[in-house]
C-alpha cells in the first residue's frame, strides 16, 4: 500500500484483540478509518479555502464540488480525539456520526453508532483513536487510498474471521480478471450479493483506466447483510461513486429490491452450497427459466436469478464452487442441460487453489451470455496460474489475466478456431462433446493435459543418468566431510 504499511494497520485492529467481539473488529475499525478521511478531507479543504479571505471555507459548495463531506465541529477528528482518554469517548463518536448523517444526504442511516455500547473496552477504543492520530494521515489521500485501507481491512477481517453460509471476500486479482472479461465500459452494472462493493470499484478503475466515464456506468446492488449493506454504501460514498443498493438490504431471492431491472453486466461471488435458501413463495418464480433449482442447494439458484436479471445483450461473470459444473442431482443437472442447450453458457474458467485468504476453496467462473446463440462453450482451465505471495495466499500476475481475458475475447467476437485450442489451456467445446461428456462443465475434460515438455523415455534415461551421477559426486563429497570431521575431533581430544 502507498503510504501506509500494512502490518501497522493490522496492528491497530490488533489492539481490540479480546477487548470486543471479533465479529465487530471491522465496524469498530473502518469506521474510524472512514472518521479520520472525511475530517482530514475536510480540514485540508477547509484550510485551502481560508486562504482566500472571502469567507468561501462556510460555504458547502466548494465542498461538495470535490467530492468532500461536510463534517461538523463534532465530527472532526481533533475534537474527537481529545476525549481518547475519556469515559465518554465512545458517546462522542456515536455523535460524531449523527451530525456527519444530518449533513450528509448520501450518508444517512448507513454510519455505524454502536461505539457507546458497554461491551466495547473504552481503554482499547481511546488506544486506537490515539494511534490513528499519529499514524493515518489522510489530508492528501484520495478516495482510492481510503478504499485500499478499507479492503485491505475486509481481506484481513475475512481471514480472522471465519466465514458462515460459504460467503468469501473476492480477491482482487480475481475481481480485476471478471472485470477485464465483460469491460463495463459503459451500462448498468449490477451485483444481487455485493458485499462491501468491490465489484463496483473495480469496474470504476477500469473505466478510469481506459479513458472512459465512471458516469456512463450506473451502479446497482443488493445484500442481505444490513452491517455489510452500510459498508457498501459508504466504500462507494468514499469515493464519489452513485450507486443503487436499495433502501434497505434485503434477501434477493425473497426480496428483489430491483424487479424491473435489466443489467448490461452482472459480476458476482454468491455464498457458496447456500442450504436454507428456499422460501415457498419461490415456488414457480419466473426467474428459473431453464427449471426449478434445487431446493436445499442454491448454487443454480444463483445462476438463474442472475440470468434473469440481464438485458437482451446483458452478460455475467459468476463465480461457482467447482462442485456447480458436475453437480449431478436432478435439479441441478436438469437446470445446467437447458442452460448448454439454450447456448447460454459462453465460458467457464478453472481458477487456481488459494486465490481466497479465508479458505482453500477452488472456484469457477461461469460466463453467461444472454445474446449467444451457439451451444459451444469455452473452456480455460488457469489452475496452475498465478504466484505465490505467502505461503498460504495466490494472486493472478496482470499477464496472466491479459493472456485469459484476450482468450476470451477472441473468443467472444467469433474469431477463435480449432487452432486456437492449446492443450492444457483452453479449448472451445462442442455441443455435441459436452452431451458426450454428460453435460458435465467441468473444464479439466476438456482442455487435457499440456505433455509438450514431456520428456521422451531416452531423454528419461540420460536426465536420470545425469542425475544419478550428481548423486553419487554428492555421496562422494559427503563421505571426505566426514573425514575431515572425524579427523578434526580426533587432533581436538589429543
Amino acid at each position: 500500500m502507498a503510504n501506509i504499511d500494512e502490518k501497522v494497520l493490522w496492528g491497530a485492529a490488533v489492539k481490540l484483540r479480546d477487548k470486543c467481539d471479533p465479529a465487530d473488529y471491522k465496524n469498530v475499525v473502518l469506521g474510524l478509518v472512514f472518521l479520520k478521511y472525511v475530517s482530514d478531507k475536510y480540514l485540508a479543504k477547509y484550510n485551502e479555502l481560508k486562504t482566500f479571505n472571502d469567507g468561501r471555507e462556510n460555504d458547502a459548495d466548494y465542498y461538495i464540488e470535490d467530492h468532500v463531506f461536510i463534517v461538523p465541529k463534532e465530527a472532526l477528528w481533533p475534537y474527537i480525539a481529545s476525549f481518547s482518554k475519556d469515559e465518554s469517548l465512545g458517546q462522542k463518536i456515536d455523535n460524531a456520526f449523527v451530525a456527519l448523517e444530518k449533513d450528509n444526504e448520501q450518508l444517512k442511516g448507513i454510519l455505524p453508532k454502536t461505539y457507546s455500547k458497554s461491551d466495547l473496552d473504552k481503554t482499547a477504543l481511546g488506544e486506537l483513536v490515539d494511534f490513528f492520530t499519529t499514524h493515518l494521515k489522510m489530508e492528501d489521500a484520495d478516495g482510492d487510498f481510503f478504499g485500499q485501507i478499507y479492503e485491505y481491512y475486509i481481506g484481513a477481517f475475512a481471514t480472522y474471521i471465519p466465514q458462515k453460509g460459504g460467503e468469501f471476500f473476492t480477491p482482487q486479482s480475481i475481481v480485476e480478471l471478471m472485470v477485464d472479461i465483460l469491460e463495463p465500459y459503459k451500462g448498468r452494472v449490477f451485483d444481487p450479493c455485493c458485499g462491501s462493493g468491490g465489484m463496483f470499484v473495480q469496474c470504476s478503475k477500469f473505466v478510469k483506466e481506459h479513458q472512459g466515464r465512471v458516469d456512463d456506468i450506473a451502479i446497482y446492488g443488493q445484500e442481505s447483510n444490513p452491517g455489510t449493506w452500510k459498508m457498501a454504501k459508504m466504500n462507494l460514498a468514499i469515493r464519489g461513486l452513485e450507486g443503487n443498493l436499495g433502501e434497505k438490504n434485503g434477501d434477493s431471492f425473497t426480496e428483489d429490491l430491483h424487479k424491473s431491472l435489466r443489467a448490461d453486466f452482472i459480476l458476482a461471488n454468491p455464498p457458496y452450497n447456500l442450504k436454507d435458501y428456499w422460501k415457498a413463495t419461490l415456488e414457480g418464480d419466473p426467474r428459473w427459466v431453464f427449471g426449478s433449482p434445487d431446493r436445499k442447494n442454491a448454487n443454480y439458484a444463483w445462476l438463474e436469478l442472475m440470468y434473469s436479471k440481464l438485458a437482451p445483450a446483458g452478460k455475467a461473470a459468476i463465480l461457482m464452487p467447482n462442485g456447480a459444473t458436475t453437480s449431478n442431482t436432478d435439479d441441478d443437472k436438469k437446470v445446467r442441460t437447458e442452460m448448454i442447450k439454450s447456448g447460454k453458457v459462453a465460458a467457464i474458467i478453472d481458477l487456481p487453489d488459494k486465490m481466497f485468504s479465508n479458505t482453500g476453496i477452488s472456484v469457477q467462473c461461469w460466463v453467461l451470455n444472454r445474446a449467444k446463440t451457439n451451444t459451444d462453450v469455452l473452456f480455460i482451465n488457469a489452475t496452475n496460474m498465478g504466484k505465490m505471495v505467502t505461503r498460504k495466499l495466490r494472486v493472478f500476475e496482470p499477464k496472466e489475466i491479459k493472456l485469459i481475458a484476450e482468450t476470451y475475447h477472441k473468443y467472444n467476437k467469433g474469431d477463435y478456431t480449432e487452432n486456437d485450442d492449446k492443450k492444457g489451456f483452453c479449448k472451445k467445446a462442442s455441443f455435441e462433446e459436452i452431451k458426450g461428456k454428460d453435460y458435465s462443465l467441468n473444464p479439466g475434460r476438456y482442455v487435457g493435459v499440456d505433455e509438450s515438455g514431456k520428456l521422451s523415455d531416452e531423454e528419461l534415461k540420460v536426465q536420470l543418468k545425469q542425475t544419478a551421477q550428481e548423486l553419487f559426486d554428492l555421496m562422494e563429497e559427503g563421505k571426505s566431510l566426514e573425514e575431515k570431521v572425524k579427523d578434526i575431533l580426533l587432533a581436538e581430544i589429543e
